[in-house]
């Protein structure tokens, strides 16, 4: 059976970001990325500083571990990175997943696809904008959405900035069918601020009063749940 380069495997929790935001759910987080962005929270999947805690998994092996830790007490799993788009072999994981009725989700920013995203319940494209330092490929998006499965789908933008935010109309003006999010980043990755609740909730009511008054309609704008609750902690 192929295995899968995981880094965390953890929860219950909540997800914080998206269209399941508040979703009662377990966490695999996958090594790699082919993205750099600068406000990455998790760069710790692509950097190597934590290249010693990979370890290759395979399917039983990953579900003997969720049920250790959640013994009857989840329905949903996360399937998070870095980009677990880049892994070919998550295929027979998220198929046993589902012959348990389990409910999958996951997060990619729409520069890869393969097929077993096709058996994501809750499936999150997040194109990656001005800020980050990267430029999407929006010819590769378009086809990676053209072969998702729309009723799983959503499209989200994180806003740092005013061009993050013009990014995320033009991406929305570009696929308005699709369940549109745009959710506040979070600048404050050192956890010497303080303050840092309120300064993201300060972030988000700004970012809710942009929107209030702009032609941008038909979306949600959400905070990064898990961060007001837990800041930068990992494994929550």
């Amino acid at each position: 059976m192929p295995k899968i380069p995981v880094l965390e495997i953890f929860g219950p929790t909540i997800q914080g970001e998206g269209a399941v935001i508040g979703q009662k759910t377990m966490f695999v987080r996958t090594s790699g990325c082919d993205y750099r962005c600068s406000w990455c929270d998790s760069s710790f999947t692509w950097d190597g500083s934590a290249k010693d805690d990979i370890r290759l998994l395979e399917p039983e092996d990953i579900i003997s571990e969720l049920d250790q830790l959640a013994p009857n007490k989840y329905q949903h799993v996360t399937i998070s990175g870095g980009n677990p788009a880049l892994i070919k072999n998550i295929g027979p994981f998220v198929e046993a997943l589902k012959a348990r009725n389990i409910k999958t989700a996951l997060e990619t920013q729409g520069s890869k696809f393969q097929e077993w995203m096709t058996l994501i319940d809750d499936l999150t494209i997040s194109p990656k904008p001005p800020s980050s330092g990267m430029k999407p490929n929006l010819t590769i998006l378009d086809e990676v959405i053209a072969q998702c499965v729309e009723e799983s789908l959503s499209l989200k933008v994180v806003i740092f900035d005013e061009a993050d935010y013009q990014f995320a109309k033009d991406i929305h003006k570009r696929y308005p069918s699709i369940p549109f999010y745009l959710q506040v980043g979070n600048p404050y990755l050192d956890d010497s601020v303080s303050n840092h609740t309120e300064k993201l909730l300060e972030k988000y009511e700004q970012l809710i009063d942009k929107v209030m008054n702009d032609t941008l309609n038909d979306i949600f704008v959400l905070p990064q749940l898990h961060t007001l609750l837990w800041s930068n902690k990992k494994g929550v």
